[in-house]
């Protein structure tokens, strides 16, 4: 942001610096004082907007310590009710799952679950990694901008610059990620927050004259429908045919939300892959189980009576889909009431039911959408089944497809979120694959990847922020905003840049 001093002193006698004798040019108009900048115009150079740039230009400026020390203070307390209000929202949910499924559980199944205090202890500990996780990181980032030559000598030099003190603010921030325990590893986090950081690179990218025309692909308006179907046939795929590629967590949503057994699965799996049966018998039981009596050909071509049993399969579509979405509805709670404590806070004293009827439609939106998703993979891989009358890897592959187009369902604003989530664990599921069967090194082989991922995106995303605010989305610009304690007065407009 341009600084709101003028360059004159309090008598109107132009500075020196104003020339450009002591000023350093920053390509936009504005100008960066160094070490040689006089006193009055590091008085006068305040800038009247405070942008995440402007503070990170501060370091020119004679602030008093416990003036900083407050600043970062601030933006670590707010990181901190971030993380442990997103974390545990989400524990406590998990938890009150845990006790419902542990009433429906017989005793036998019972002995190999935890107690009710051991999950409440573990969604402590996490609440508080991830608050601290969060906390630190606002807190590095807040306190590059107050650095200065005596604490970081001529490195500095090279980050006198908004942009690449930003960068550089990004990058140290990022390690803040070990707070969540030095042995865990967060592959699926690094890689969505790479493609956050991709989108918003490329969003500057389109933006600018010198990369506009190779960027320009990019604002294709449907992309994100179909980076939702390419990640879905590689999710999905995974899901029926090598769950181990999946992280455990999100692992455990599919199992929830595709609603088949792990039995059902490995019978699936196994005409699939044309492995003689194993657990037929096991397949029936579970059925008489559910007061379902069935009696499995062992000489199938295709698995459908081991997805549906005796129903038709347009009759397990509509089932289907109204068990998956009243297993959607406690998902999309959280992912919106909570942010909406957040985000609208001030909003939410003045015009309560507004927001929070925009959230249950959103609940109720986004429920039909998983659900949608879900039941759809089956409906598409049952009809490519017996249209070819085989079932084989590429008739899946090609079944898990099109449940991607589920997405249009979702609002536009979501819909890039939803699919980089999704490609981020694709991603990482796609080149598990790959290392098993040996075309790639083994994970285990890089020590703490996650973290230098995370580092690098951090730095992408910051330095986008000091320099092209409009690249982000609304929420996200006012989370950070509010972060760092730097909202634009509502007259400005963010500045645009080539």
């Amino acid at each position: 942001m341009p600084p709101s001093g003028d360059g004159p002193l309090a008598g109107g006698t132009p500075c020196s610096c104003v020339s450009g004798e002591n000023g350093g040019d920053l390509g936009d108009g504005s100008r960066e004082l160094d070490d040689r900048s006089c006193l009055h115009c590091r008085r006068s150079d305040l800038p009247s907007s405070s942008s995440y740039s402007s503070l990170l230009r501060l370091e020119s400026v004679p602030l008093r310590d416990y003036d900083k020390v407050a600043r970062i203070v601030a933006a670590s307390v707010k990181g901190f009710s971030i993380g442990a209000g997103l974390k545990g929202g989400l524990a406590l949910f998990a938890v009150l799952g845990r006790l419902r499924r542990r009433r429906l559980l017989t005793s036998a199944k019972k002995m190999g679950m935890t107690s009710s205090s051991e999950d409440v202890i573990l969604g402590l500990k996490e609440t508080l990694r991830y608050g601290l996780f969060l906390g630190t990181f606002a807190g590095r980032l807040s306190s590059v901008g107050d650095l200065n030559g005596n604490l970081m000598g001529e490195v500095l030099l090279y980050f006198r610059t908004a942009r690449w003190r930003a960068l550089l603010a990004g990058a140290i921030a990022g390690p803040s990620m070990l707070l969540t325990g030095l042995d865990t590893q967060h592959t699926s986090l690094a890689i969505y927050i790479l493609m956050r950081a991709a989108v918003l690179a490329s969003r500057c990218g389109i933006k600018s004259k010198r990369f506009g025309h190779i960027c320009k692909p990019l604002t294709w308006a449907h992309g994100d429908i179909f980076l939702m179907c390419l990640s879905s046939s590689q999710i999905l795929s995974a899901y029926i045919l090598k769950q181990e590629s999946l992280p455990s967590s999100y692992k455990s949503f599919l199992n929830k939300h595709g609603g088949k057994d792990p039995v059902l699965l490995q019978g699936i799996k196994e005409i699939v892959c044309g492995m003689p049966f194993h657990n037929l018998e096991v397949i029936e039981n579970y059925y008489k189980a559910i007061g379902v009596d069935i009696k499995l050909d062992p000489q199938m071509k295709i698995p459908c009576s081991i997805i549906h049993e005796n129903q038709s399969c347009g009759a397990h579509l509509v089932s289907f889909l109204i068990q998956a979405y009243k297993r959607a509805l406690p998902v999309y709670l959280p992912v919106y009431l909570i942010p909406a404590l957040i985000v609208h806070r001030k909003g939410l004293l003045k015009r309560p039911y507004t927001i929070l009827g925009k959230g249950l439609l959103g609940t109720a939106r986004s429920s039909l959408f998983l659900s949608t998703y879900c039941s759809s993979a089956w409906m598409w891989t049952c009809m490519l089944f017996r249209l070819f009358k085989t079932c084989n890897i590429p008739l899946v592959a090609m079944g898990t497809f099109p449940p991607g187009l589920a997405l249009a369902i979702e609002k536009k604003s979501r819909r890039i979120e939803i699919s980089l989530y999704c490609l981020a664990r694709a991603i990482e599921s796609f080149f598990t694959c790959m290392a098993d069967v040996g075309y790639l090194p083994s994970s285990k082989r890089l020590k703490r990847a996650d973290v230098a991922v995370f580092s690098i995106s951090t730095a992408i995303i910051m330095h986008c922020y000091a320099i092209e605010r409009d690249v982000f989305r609304s929420k996200y610009l006012n989370v950070l905003d509010w972060v760092f304690g730097v909202p634009l007065p509502p007259s400005e407009t963010p500045r645009k840049r080539s």
